[in-house]
């Protein structure tokens, strides 16, 4: 047993994770963080970055108040990260493109974008020659009717989540949080209603507070200490082409699919929800299909390269609410987890409410509906 306990141990070094541990310790507190592996290489490492546009002033449930408030965090998170570490995470105010090519496709995103100014979201329509002065590059798709209607979101944003990660870990060791890796959790230690530390593969870990953040693994944990939760893992896949200089300017979205452009000119295109247990790995058929739709948006990437493809296990939940706060039962067991597609956008507001909670104070949103009770 360490003779100094951490005020915290946090289970999980993806995203959630760190952001969580790089707060406390901006408040004060010392933090030990534990992963099975090096940190951000699970979900967080294997998204495609993109913030959606949210609006805390308009914002009236505590899920669309989480929304808001990251989306207020991140340019400041994204300037402090550079400060204090020297890396540039990628955040980029590029806006969002929504087209849809099919006719209930568009109907629906009709339907969808009309909505978005009475949540304060800012929204343009685009006619076909609009969209051609913004994407020259989809001109050919236009130009043959192959858009039905496309839509501009301006305050949809990306970052890019490799060095996301590898500012928040430089972050967190220049705040002094210890992060040990190569350490499977294999359970949460118990005294009757307290947990007093995680056990390892090798080691036990104990502090005044346990956090379980460790994406669709946290279920597993819960589940030993008889908290049930709706979190199970939901694959996507990913494939990464290389256009050596920028197709588009925007993210272009169509349904659940997206290409998200890069300055260095590689360009992400996503993604799919596959419910196959923890079986992280690409498919052929998944990869043929999600190379089809990126042709069939740019014609033009079948002269260029597929660089790299993968996949990741997101943490989903039954409800598509996230599980946030205190575990029901126990007064210093925490859980952050459940973040499904969103875990990258949610992140920062995660770390505030959780570092809140876990420091006694009052969060600014209601944590009830993210409770292990619901």
């Amino acid at each position: 047993m360490d003779t100094q306990s951490p005020d915290v141990v946090i289970v999980g070094a993806g995203v959630i994770g760190l952001s969580i541990a790089w707060e406390l310790a901006s408040r004060g507190s010392q933090v030990t963080v534990v992963d099975k592996q090096q940190p951000g290489k699970e979900a967080s490492w294997a998204g495609a970055g993109i913030l959606p546009p949210a609006n805390l002033k308009s914002a009236i449930d505590p899920l669309e108040q989480l929304h808001g408030l990251s989306h207020q965090l991140h340019e400041q998170w994204a300037q402090t990260l550079l400060e204090e570490t020297g890396i540039d995470n990628g955040f980029k105010k590029c806006g969002g493109i929504y087209v849809g090519r099919k006719v209930g496709e568009a109907a629906f995103l009709h339907g969808a974008m009309r909505a978005l100014p009475d949540d304060g979201i800012t929204v343009a329509s685009l006619s076909l020659n609009d969209l051609v002065e913004l994407e020259p590059e989809l001109a050919p798709l236009a130009e043959t009717g192959g858009i039905r209607c496309s839509y501009l979101l301006p305050d949809e944003y990306q970052l890019r989540n490799p060095d996301h990660l590898r500012a928040l870990v430089a972050g967190c060791q220049a705040r002094g949080v210890e992060l040990i890796t190569d350490h499977e959790v294999t359970s949460i230690i118990l005294n009757k209603d307290k947990a007093v530390g995680i056990a390892t593969d090798s080691k036990e870990f104990h502090a005044d507070n346990i956090c379980i953040a460790a994406g669709p693994w946290s279920a597993q944990l819960l589940d030993q200490v008889g908290v049930t939760t709706g979190i199970l893992p939901i694959r996507g896949q990913m494939v990464m082409f290389n256009t050596q200089t920028p197709l588009l300017n925007h993210i272009v979205n169509e349904g659940s699919r997206y290409m998200v452009p890069r300055e260095d000119g590689r360009l992400l295109v996503g993604s799919c929800e596959e419910e196959v247990g923890y079986k992280k790995h690409t498919t052929p058929d998944m990869i043929h299909e999600l190379t089809e739709f990126a042709y069939e948006i740019l014609p033009q990437l079948k002269d260029h390269t597929v660089e790299r493809t993968w996949a990741g296990l997101r943490p989903a939940s039954f409800d598509a609410f996230p599980y946030i706060g205190h575990v029901s039962g126990f007064r210093n067991l925490f859980v952050a987890s459940g973040h499904f597609r969103s875990g990258i956008h949610l992140s920062p507001a995660t770390a505030i409410v959780m570092t809140d909670a876990i420091t006694e104070a009052t969060p600014s949103i209601d944590l009830s509906m993210f409770s292990t009770l619901r």
